[in-house]
């Protein structure tokens, strides 16, 4: 399956901004009804862009409303999911506690195998807990195109810290014979996942990473990237092109055309304007 060469994100929906607090309050106001954020969509829809890469955030789930609604409108657009949304779980945590949130998250005999077995369940049938909670997170694409499934970063990266590789070979099987799509891995640490990945047999793996001319949230340095983007076998998204607003678009996008490897970039705008310009920036830089 061949991935577009842009991609929509979410951040700017519910608040993300890795430099900006006040930036953050201000998209947290406008986007604060469903209806702005399906706004913005329809803007990048209109723009040529058909592949919304997002969290399971629970305001998606009404979003995915909206979309099986308007079959018609939304024929050729895709979901990327990127699970789990981290923000959730730790919300959960605070107001339930750990065991609350395992109970309301893990269902029936499940739960009760985990509650009397603890961590000697977790770490023996860890597997089967990642099937459950991707199912759950699942639920709300249901009859929406979803060729690509993204693990978050949070739990990559820790998984590589952990050196739990086999868990994303589990994750890698499951994705494809379960929901028939192709799993995705989002990292701080490009390098060091792919190397990972390669060493429990997942070869030419879907990764999105912080690439961007400053080294940005780039563990492991910018030449390190570079080099693998040059030489390794694996497909490449872009993410944080910008910096979280620390580069001008063109100068972004110009550093991503030295590596042609790179097969899609992912973005986020608010408006119209934006969106037109990062999208004919994207295309113009690639086609050459």
């Amino acid at each position: 399956m061949k991935m577009e060469r842009v991609l929509f994100g979410d951040n700017q929906f519910f608040a993300v901004n890795h430099l900006s607090d006040e930036k953050s309050r201000q998209q947290a106001i406008r986007f604060k009804d469903d209806r702005s954020i399906i706004n913005v969509l329809d803007n990048a829809i209109e723009m040529g862009i058909h592949t919304f890469m997002c969290t399971t955030h629970d305001r998606i789930a009404n979003i995915c409303d909206h979309i099986r609604k308007y079959p018609e409108h939304y024929a050729d657009f895709k979901i990327y999911p990127c699970m789990p949304y981290a923000h959730k779980y730790a919300n959960a945590v605070t107001e339930l506690g750990i065991m609350g949130t395992i109970q309301q998250y893990v269902p029936g005999n499940i739960f009760s195998t985990f509650a009397k077995g603890g961590l000697a369940f977790f770490s023996k049938d860890y597997g089967k807990l990642m099937e459950i909670l991707v199912d759950a997170e699942m639920k709300m694409f249901k009859g929406i195109n979803t060729p690509v499934i993204f693990i978050q970063n949070v739990i990559t990266d820790m998984i590589l810290g952990l050196k739990m590789y086999d868990f994303l070979l589990e994750y890698d099987r499951y994705i494809r014979k379960k929901y028939n799509a192709e799993p995705g891995y989002i990292t701080m640490n490009m390098p060091a996942l792919l190397d990972a990945l390669n060493a429990v047999g997942i070869k030419n793996p879907i990764i999105c990473s912080s690439i961007n001319k400053i080294g940005f949230r780039m563990s492991g340095g910018k030449e390190l990237y570079e080099k693998y983007l040059e030489e390794k076998e694996f497909r490449p998204i872009a993410m944080q092109v910008l910096a979280s607003g620390a580069l001008r678009p063109k100068e972004a996008i110009e550093y991503l055309g030295q590596f042609p490897r790179i097969e899609s970039v992912l973005f986020g705008a608010s408006s119209k304007e934006h969106i037109k310009e990062t999208k004919e920036l994207i295309d113009s830089m690639f086609s050459r």
